[in-house]
């Protein structure tokens, strides 16, 4: 039986990697800093540790075949981490970001320290020994709700930057499903995988295809980057408004980037925003 560990288990994608594992029959084991305030189906080992303190690792890994790694934290305690990992594991799949890939609206934004964090992390991945799958993931689908959630309860306007700017937004379900099929098959080691969804959207018309879904004229009343900076919601680090500003801006005037990677790993469509 694959025995495997899941970091960011309680996230979007985490949640769905876990629950995606289970299906395959796979042992899943989660690491958790509170495992007793953990919520898991109770088929998933909880396991307390601590990606930053590389000597709460062991006993997590002990046993362990793969590795699902998502990192939020310091670049300091990366190396550590991953010299843990490579102790105890074959495999790693590494939840990176496309900030390699030549299109404006991924090298709108660069450099920044995410990309700079993800390059080390890859960087120390590669010399590790580990067998390692790269996922490169585009705008997800779950910023609607965290980002215009709140307007739309609150009325059919939208106030936001940059209404043209086309995405290709991904749901966290089919990047877990690459996820899987990366942590339980060979044949995805030493690959990266850029994944988005499967069609160019303007933020504009992600705003109205979620009117269209609810029933709701919803519209999208385009603010200056300025405006929005002075408006930003509490959910978006103030770190990631330049970035994101940059990314939208230079993406402006051309369809967003669409790959088929999700379909060729899966064998399945990747959703689209309107699913």
């Amino acid at each position: 039986m694959n025995r495997i560990l899941i970091t960011g288990a309680s996230g979007n994608v985490g949640q769905q990697v876990v629950s995606q594992l289970l299906e395959t029959g796979a042992h899943v084991r989660a690491l958790s800093r509170d495992p007793r305030s953990a919520a898991f189906p109770p088929e998933v080992e909880v396991v307390g540790g601590d990606l930053t303190q590389a000597a709460t690792l062991d006993e997590c890994l002990n046993g362990i075949d793969s590795v699902f790694l998502l990192w939020f934290a310091s670049a300091d305690a990366v190396p550590a981490a991953i010299e843990r990992i490579a102790k105890h594991a074959r495999r790693i799949v590494f939840l990176s970001s496309p900030y390699q890939t030549a299109h404006p609206l991924f090298q709108g934004a660069q450099p920044n320290p995410v990309s700079s964090l993800h390059a080390e992390i890859e960087r120390l991945i590669q010399a590790s020994g580990l067998a390692w799958t790269f996922l490169r993931p585009g705008m997800f689908a779950a910023n609607a709700r965290r980002w215009w959630a709140e307007q739309i309860l609150a009325g059919d306007v939208v106030r936001w930057p940059y209404a043209l700017a086309p995405t290709a937004p991904i749901d966290e379900r089919d990047i877990a499903a690459v996820a899987v099929r990366a942590l339980c098959d060979s044949t995805c080691s030493g690959a990266d995988y850029l994944l988005t969804g499967p069609e160019s959207l303007s933020q504009r018309d992600q705003v109205i295809t979620i009117g269209e879904v609810l029933g709701r004229p919803l519209r999208l009343e385009e603010i200056t980057p300025e405006e929005w900076r002075r408006e930003l919601p509490p959910y978006i680090p103030a770190n990631a408004a330049p970035m994101l500003l940059k990314a939208w801006a230079a993406a402006i005037g051309q369809p967003a980037l669409v790959t088929s990677t999700v379909a060729e790993i899966t064998g399945m469509p990747a959703r689209t925003f309107r699913d």
